[in-house]
């Protein structure tokens, strides 16, 4: 059996990928809660996967530091976040001077956000992002019940 390489406690792994996973089920249930097809499976595994490539890219840095090397974790992120664009570009749906999946694409980016912070080990700075952007997405589609708030481009 091969040696496990990882430079992280089993508890340090278990919490940051945890956090990642709990943060995008919450995005993933007010997309659901609209009906939108990125839902719950969906945030939750792109928050996840980006905490799962955070971690490992912090790990393999800590090893290959140990070790005399030098490494750039700064490069993984780099390239989550073009990635993730991609992805969230492919969402967005422009027809008839009308744009649909708008917010659902921003909700994806954020969840891949959210799980780089999370698997960064920052975690005031996920609870205080978190905190916000569940009041973008809950409290503004409350305000628009009212007339209180413009409504997003994309509902029906």
């Amino acid at each position: 059996m091969l040696p496990d390489a990882t430079a992280l406690p089993l508890a340090d792994v278990l919490l940051r990928l945890g956090a990642a996973t709990l943060c995008g089920l919450l995005l993933g249930i007010e997309r659901e809660m609209r009906g939108k097809d990125a839902g719950l499976r969906t945030h939750a595994l792109v928050s996840l996967s980006s905490a799962l490539i955070t971690t490992s890219a912090l790990s393999l840095y800590a090893t290959v530091r140990e070790q005399g090397g030098e490494a750039d974790p700064l490069r993984v992120i780099q390239g989550l976040a073009q990635a993730i664009g991609f992805i969230a570009a492919g969402m967005i749906f422009v027809a008839r001077r009308s744009v649909k999946n708008l917010t659902t694409a921003a909700s994806i980016w954020f969840a891949a956000s959210a799980g780089i912070v999370a698997g960064a080990a920052q975690f005031m700075l996920l609870a205080v992002a978190m905190g916000l952007c569940l009041v973008v997405l809950v409290l503004l589609r409350f305000l628009n019940r009212f007339g209180l708030s413009r409504p997003d481009e994309e509902e029906p």
